[in-house]
């Protein structure tokens, strides 16, 4: 049900008489019946052959009416480059409004697989035959190989126990979902020689004084044991942490050297499994089991790194060779597995990352944070943030951006967009963000949901646009 009032709230979100509210009303009886697309546009070259185009109305349909549509294409020819179902004729396009529906689609194929960035299909809602019908909104629906001008979206963190790092490109409409305790190290794929710990477990390191990982025992370490944690209430924890503002060179590991004495063994706390309690209405229950400790040590290898690793009393270690990519911001190994994986999509294809995330706070060090926002850093994304009272959403343009107020900072979206110390857990609604992504697309986005109906926490949801 959020899912699709927030889909409309956005394809309406020009209107002044239409209500997204949960509460019904006689005003809301009365109100207009608007279809609009639930999105703007799709990027033309990532469609191989078929794609729905979907519309949304504003209220269940209760009687029968068409839509009509004007196709315009620049560059392309209507049944020798594409089709449409059903079928434009005259340039227009007639959909069928039948009782009991909340949307409708076009189902666009594409025939000639050539079609470049001079082509440009436009679908604009020009007549609806309906009972108190307006033409409102998300009117006009653009297919191109340029940038997505905006939507509606909801990123699949997963409910209160927020098991997912979601990963989502803005220019492409695109999220890719990773559960948040399947990888523990990332290695850094820049010029540097970097090891990252999954901050989204509340991870921490502590570097050794031996050189010799498999001398190291638990009874070594059991004096540090307790402070190499996060949430201690000890500033004196911030050192075990990769710092969160997302610097490279402010990993809890230090840079691995070319030489290998300067290595050292570190000792890892793996942080927590992914919660599995159910909490109350509006509370979250992220921090499961803990997942114990290794002891590791990263030397350079070529182009990569050596890691070893063990169980703290192991006298013996493994070893595995993890080349660097350039794609990627890291490639990621997992302990659990003994072997890398995917966890992030390349670095110039995403923008901003839905996590659990470790923070510090003034005077009490590091601390776990939910409903986490960072943006890709590293990638070369940087963000803002505008208030309301400043500049309404709407009508801020891309004259309006101001280029020395983008942060490189990760966390400059964070969790400010929200407020859950008080018994009611809100969104901040007089707050929204300027994101710059790594092709210079410049996007406005602002949060619409952090609860889903019922109240419960890890169903997010925001709206962005493109300026142009």
């Amino acid at each position: 049900m959020k899912f699709y009032k927030s889909i409309v709230c956005f394809a309406i979100a020009t209107l002044a008489l239409v209500s997204c509210s949960d509460d019904e009303d006689t005003a809301q009886m009365s109100s207009p019946f608007v279809v609009a697309f639930s999105s703007l546009s799709a990027n033309l070259s990532e469609i191989e052959t078929t794609q729905d185009i979907p519309l949304v109305f504003s209220e269940t349909s209760t009687e029968t009416g068409t839509v009509t549509l004007l196709v315009e294409a620049t560059n392309a020819t209507y049944g020798t480059d594409f089709t449409t179902n059903p079928a434009v004729e005259n340039n227009n396009l007639v959909l069928p409004i039948t009782p009991g529906e909340n949307g409708m689609a076009i189902t666009f194929t594409k025939l000639n697989a050539s079609l470049d960035e001079t082509v440009e299909i436009r679908f604009s809602i020009v007549a609806t035959d309906y009972a108190n019908g307006v033409i409102q909104g998300n009117s006009i629906f653009t297919l191109n190989s340029t940038a997505s001008l905006g939507r509606g979206f909801e990123p699949t963190v997963g409910g209160p126990n927020q098991p997912n790092q979601v990963y989502i490109d803005l220019s492409a409409e695109d999220q890719m979902a990773v559960q948040r305790d399947s990888w523990d190290l990332g290695f850094y794929g820049g010029s540097d020689f970097r090891v990252g710990l999954n901050s989204s477990i509340y991870m921490a390191a502590a570097q050794l004084e031996s050189t010799n990982i498999d001398t190291v025992t638990e009874a070594d370490v059991a004096a540090i044991q307790e402070q190499v944690a996060v949430g201690t209430f000890n500033p004196a924890n911030e050192e075990y942490i990769d710092h969160p503002d997302g610097a490279i060179t402010k990993t809890a590991i230090n840079e691995v050297s070319v030489t290998a004495a300067d290595n050292k063994v570190y000792l890892v706390n793996l942080g927590y499994q992914v919660g599995n309690e159910t909490p109350a209405p509006g509370s979250v229950a992220v921090a499961g089991e803990a997942r114990g400790w290794k002891k590791i040590r990263v030397l350079r290898q070529a182009d990569g790194y050596l890691l070893q690793y063990a169980n703290l009393n192991d006298a013996t270690h493994q070893e595995v060779f993890i080349e660097k990519d350039a794609n990627y911001n890291f490639t990621f190994f997992s302990f659990t597995t003994n072997n890398t994986l995917l966890v992030e999509p390349k670095a110039e294809n995403w923008d901003i990352n839905f996590t659990v995330f470790t923070n510090i706070l003034d005077g009490a060090g590091s601390y776990g944070f939910s409903d986490g926002v960072l943006h890709n850093r590293k990638g070369g994304v940087t963000a803002y943030a505008v208030s309301t009272e400043d500049i309404p959403y709407d009508d801020f343009q891309l004259t309006n951006v101001t280029s020395a107020s983008f942060e490189q900072d990760q966390r400059t979206i964070g969790s400010t967009w929200r407020d859950v110390i008080n018994e009611d857990k809100v969104l901040i609604d007089t707050i929204y963000y300027i994101i710059n992504d790594p092709n210079g697309n410049n996007y406005k986005l602002k949060f619409t949901a952090l609860l889903d109906d019922s109240g419960t926490r890890g169903f997010p949801a925001f709206k962005y646009n493109l300026l142009q």
